[in-house]
């Protein structure tokens, strides 16, 4: 993995508040689907290099996971002035990933 999922330090009232396009990546170093599909998101945000990419670890009883209702790992969660406007979970096309960050795209 380029990135390793880090512990939570944002809570979902900071993520509410973040401005501009982000994405929440939620998983474990550990998941196997995790390791899959980072390849696909590496490629995926090599193509957008200046877009916040959050990898969160998480787990049973980690508030921001819970308060997403994250269930398998990787879930991706895309965010516009922290509203979601898109969601991969175990992502294997790269169509989806690139269509989930064109959401993120300001409406012309």
């Amino acid at each position: 993995m380029t990135q390793p999922y880090l512990p939570e330090t944002q809570t979902r009232a900071q993520v509410d508040a973040l401005s501009g396009a982000a994405v929440i990546d939620f998983g474990t170093n550990w998941c196997g689907h995790c390791q899959a599909a980072q390849p696909l998101v590496d490629r995926a945000f090599d193509a957008h290099p200046g877009l916040a990419h959050h990898k969160v670890e998480d787990g049973s009883g980690r508030a921001l996971g819970r308060s997403f209702k994250v269930k398998l790992w990787p879930t991706l969660v895309f965010l516009r002035d922290g509203q979601e406007v898109a969601r991969l979970v175990r992502p294997t096309d790269p169509a989806a990933i690139d269509a989930a960050l064109a959401a993120l795209e300001p409406a012309a």
